[in-house]
Protein backbone atom coordinates (compact mmCIF):
# COMPACT_ATOMS: atom_id res chain seq x y z
CA UNK A 1 0.00 0.00 0.00
CA UNK A 2 1.17 3.15 -0.79
CA UNK A 3 1.48 5.95 1.68
CA UNK A 4 -1.02 8.83 2.01
CA UNK A 5 0.11 12.28 1.31
CA UNK A 6 -1.84 14.66 3.36
CA UNK A 7 -1.14 18.64 3.41
CA UNK A 8 0.79 19.45 6.80
CA UNK A 9 -1.50 22.36 8.67
CA UNK A 10 -1.92 23.44 12.50
CA UNK A 11 -4.52 20.72 12.70
CA UNK A 12 -4.82 17.39 12.21
CA UNK A 13 -8.26 15.38 13.02
CA UNK A 14 -7.54 11.72 13.72
CA UNK A 15 -10.99 10.64 12.50
CA UNK A 16 -10.47 9.00 9.89
CA UNK A 17 -7.24 7.41 10.99
CA UNK A 18 -6.89 3.59 12.29
CA UNK A 19 -6.19 3.84 16.45
CA UNK A 20 -3.02 1.24 15.37
CA UNK A 21 -1.86 3.72 13.07
CA UNK A 22 -1.87 6.65 15.56
CA UNK A 23 1.42 6.51 17.51
CA UNK A 24 3.57 6.87 14.36
CA UNK A 25 1.24 9.17 12.50
CA UNK A 26 1.58 11.41 15.51
CA UNK A 27 5.54 11.59 15.38
CA UNK A 28 5.57 12.33 12.08
CA UNK A 29 2.82 14.62 12.17
CA UNK A 30 5.24 17.01 14.65
CA UNK A 31 8.06 16.00 12.98
CA UNK A 32 6.65 17.62 9.71
CA UNK A 33 5.12 20.33 11.79
CA UNK A 34 8.71 21.23 13.82
CA UNK A 35 10.25 21.45 10.01
CA UNK A 36 7.45 23.49 9.31
CA UNK A 37 8.04 25.76 12.09
CA UNK A 38 4.77 25.31 14.02
CA UNK A 39 4.87 26.47 17.17
CA UNK A 40 1.93 25.31 18.51
CA UNK A 41 -0.86 22.50 16.62
CA UNK A 42 -4.83 21.40 17.44
CA UNK A 43 -4.47 17.13 17.70
CA UNK A 44 -8.17 16.79 17.07
CA UNK A 45 -8.66 13.16 18.86
CA UNK A 46 -12.47 13.04 19.77
CA UNK A 47 -14.56 12.88 22.82
CA UNK A 48 -15.95 9.53 23.21
CA UNK A 49 -14.56 7.11 26.08
CA UNK A 50 -10.88 8.90 26.29
CA UNK A 51 -9.24 6.36 24.53
CA UNK A 52 -8.13 7.81 21.90
CA UNK A 53 -7.17 11.02 23.59
CA UNK A 54 -5.35 8.90 26.10
CA UNK A 55 -3.49 7.16 23.44
CA UNK A 56 -2.84 10.79 21.67
CA UNK A 57 -1.10 12.08 25.27
CA UNK A 58 1.03 9.34 25.46
CA UNK A 59 2.60 9.83 22.37
CA UNK A 60 2.80 13.26 23.09
CA UNK A 61 4.32 12.67 26.30
CA UNK A 62 7.34 10.74 24.63
CA UNK A 63 7.87 13.20 21.91
CA UNK A 64 11.03 15.69 22.47
CA UNK A 65 9.62 18.25 20.54
CA UNK A 66 6.19 18.65 22.38
CA UNK A 67 6.92 21.35 25.33
CA UNK A 68 3.79 21.22 26.64
CA UNK A 69 -0.17 20.28 25.71
CA UNK A 70 -3.51 21.02 26.96
CA UNK A 71 -7.07 20.97 26.22
CA UNK A 72 -8.34 23.05 24.17
CA UNK A 73 -10.68 25.83 24.64
CA UNK A 74 -14.31 25.14 23.86
CA UNK A 75 -14.51 27.26 20.58
CA UNK A 76 -11.74 24.50 19.63
CA UNK A 77 -13.15 21.10 20.36
CA UNK A 78 -12.85 21.23 24.38
CA UNK A 79 -11.67 17.74 25.45
CA UNK A 80 -12.07 16.58 22.40
CA UNK A 81 -8.87 17.95 21.06
CA UNK A 82 -5.40 18.76 22.17
CA UNK A 83 -3.31 22.13 21.86
CA UNK A 84 0.23 20.99 21.57
CA UNK A 85 2.86 23.40 22.16
CA UNK A 86 6.14 22.43 20.17
CA UNK A 87 10.29 23.34 20.08
CA UNK A 88 10.34 26.37 18.53
CA UNK A 89 12.98 26.36 15.59
CA UNK A 90 14.28 22.80 16.12
CA UNK A 91 14.16 22.09 12.53
CA UNK A 92 15.33 23.28 8.86
CA UNK A 93 12.47 25.65 6.99
CA UNK A 94 10.58 23.85 4.75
Amino acid sequence: MNPIRIPIEDVIDLHTFRPQDLAPLIADYIEACVQKRFTSVRIIHGKGKGIQKQRVHESLRRNPFVISFHDAPLDAGGWGATIVVLSAGAGPPS
